[in-house]
């Protein structure tokens, strides 16, 4: 390995992404030996900065191919990771299926990872950050020690599981006893190893009310069978309520940030992303209305609107930063 923990070439299915056909993916290695997948998506003219893409849980790097084209157009180079356990990054358990990891800080190692890989692959300043869910859950606790960017965006940021009070209170020792006896790769209750979007109709889904960007999904799951991701574990249940829990009490990160949530959004807890927000000096919180979990997959106003006050959010940043 001669260039900072990558191992050369990965592979990356740009027929089913359909983002930007230039686009190079590379296997990398954690500090625990965990092999990653990266993409890394340049541009062909001079570039405003790179956008780091913090995937949600179950979703591989294709399935951002739309979204890094929104990002190319606006003038950023991209650069996104497949999270330990999903995609074509190592999986943590015999069972493919099963979204699992073994303490939340583990993804702070692939944090780690990312950022000596887009050191080597000398990619453009400034850096900004996107994160989507589970992405901005790891994106916030990342920020809180020192990833180096100049300003961050999230969408349906997991902050907080959305639970109902009983759910809530079953689960701490459920998941805490499951850990404790081995059992913490077993499914969480009431999920199972089925790809979400190839088991639930359109009409009932929690992600977006646009046909064609739910039909999109669905193509990227059937034909790249490998990276399908169902359920969460037991484990992974249980070290994400601690980590949310924990990162209630942090400070908020001293760079701009801009948050959107589906009003809508049945998967995460709002009210953690406004607790957050009223709490970030230099952050703002859209509630999006008529939108469910998936913002920048939504409806085209929704999605177009999204992107545009990212890519302003950004751009203003970059200004300051070049400012004496």
């Amino acid at each position: 390995m001669s260039r900072a923990g990558m191992m050369g070439h990965a592979p990356f299915f740009l027929q089913v992404a359909e983002g930007p056909s230039n686009v190079s993916a590379y296997w990398i290695i954690t500090e625990d030996k965990v092999r990653l997948r990266v993409a890394h998506w340049p541009t062909e003219e001079a570039p405003k900065g790179t956008v780091f893409v913090f995937q949600g849980r179950t979703e591989n790097m294709e399935k951002y191919g739309r979204a890094v084209d929104g990002l190319h157009k606006a003038g950023y180079v991209a650069f996104a990771v497949d999270w330990r356990g999903q995609g074509l990054s190592d999986r943590l358990t015999n069972d493919r299926m099963v979204g699992h990891v073994d303490r939340f800080s583990d993804y702070q190692k692939d944090v780690a990872a990312m950022l000596k890989a887009a050191e080597t692959l000398d990619l453009p300043k400034p850096w900004y950050l996107f994160g989507h869910s589970l992405g901005a859950g790891i994106g916030l606790r990342a920020l809180s020690e020192g990833l180096p960017m100049s300003a961050c965006a999230f969408s349906a940021p997991l902050w907080d599981i959305n639970l109902s009070a009983f759910q809530r209170f079953a689960a701490w020792p459920l998941t805490w006893a499951a850990q404790l006896i081995g059992k913490s790769h077993a499914y969480a209750p009431g999920t199972r190893g089925e790809s979400y979007v190839l088991t639930t109709p359109f009409d009932e889904n929690r992600l977006t009310h646009d046909l064609g960007m739910y039909e999109y999904y669905q193509n990227i799951s059937e034909n790249l069978v490998d990276q399908q991701i169902g359920g969460p574990s037991m484990g992974w249940l249980y070290q994400t309520l601690k980590e949310t829990r924990s990162l209630s009490k942090i400070p908020s990160p001293d760079i701009p940030c801009i948050t959107f949530c589906g009003a809508e959004d049945s998967i995460v807890a709002i009210p953690a992303a406004q607790d957050r927000m009223a709490r970030w000096s230099r952050g703002k919180l859209e509630l999006v209305p008529n939108a469910r979990h998936d913002v920048l997959y939504e409806t085209p106003e929704v999605r177009d609107n999204t992107m545009s006050k990212i890519c302003e959010l950004f751009a203003a940043s970059g200004v300051l930063q070049s400012e004496p």
